[in-house]
């Protein structure tokens, strides 16, 4: 039995060379691919995968937004976060979308190989490297602390961060989201004044600090 998988990441190269490796196993078929968080929710719902690999950093919708609709559309998907991001932050928020497996992209083929085993058995892998962010992730570590300002941001307000960042104006992160001006101007505001960010340059460094954008 093949194991059905889609690679989910904008940098062609990679994307690429992960389909070659897994093309060269018998037990992995590559079904699709995508570049962006929003093609990766239809090719999900399209194809009905075994297991999605995904970057995180990704143009139009990052990959914990994708993440969290792939696993409401599909309860149980199997996903392995495939990175850079080594941050405890990063790993809980993807941990918590629902990822499966969380592994770093200066990893060999043997542990990618691995890591697919594991979660494709129904088990959670971390990258050896993230040990202690695993435990530091543990849900009840943060039931007596107070939540960052990013976690205060709603998931249209870090759509609408995403798509400044990345050079938007609002009237077509309107268009893009389905909403009003009036409602982007509010999201705008929102999220600047919960990040305490006075320009478009600080939201963008933000959203580069944070994975959003490449």
């Amino acid at each position: 039995m093949r194991h059905r998988i889609v690679l989910v990441e904008d940098h062609t190269l990679l994307r690429e060379g992960l389909r070659s490796l897994l093309a060269a196993r018998p037990e992995f078929e590559v079904v699709g691919e995508a570049g962006d968080g929003l093609e990766a929710i239809a090719q999900v719902r399209r194809l009905k995968p075994d297991l999605v690999i995904m970057d995180l950093s990704m143009p139009k919708m990052n990959g914990v937004e994708a993440l969290r609709e792939i696993m409401r559309q599909h309860p149980g998907m199997k996903v392995i976060a495939l990175t850079m991001h080594n941050s405890e932050e990063h790993v809980r928020e993807a941990l918590a979308a629902g990822a499966a497996g969380y592994v770093l992209k200066i990893v060999s083929h043997g542990e990618l190989i691995t890591a697919i085993g594991s979660v494709l058995a129904g088990k959670r892998y971390l990258s050896p490297e993230l040990t202690k962010v695993m435990l530091d992730a543990h849900p009840d570590r943060d039931r007596s602390r107070g939540i960052t300002s990013w976690e205060s941001l709603t998931g249209r307000e870090r759509e609408v961060l995403k798509l400044i960042a990345e050079g938007y104006k609002s009237r077509e992160i309107g268009e893009h989201l389905g909403i009003s001006l009036k409602t982007v101007e509010k999201h705008r505001a929102n999220l600047m004044r919960k990040l305490d960010l006075h320009s478009i340059s600080a939201v963008t460094a933000f959203a580069a600090k944070k994975g959003l954008i490449s």
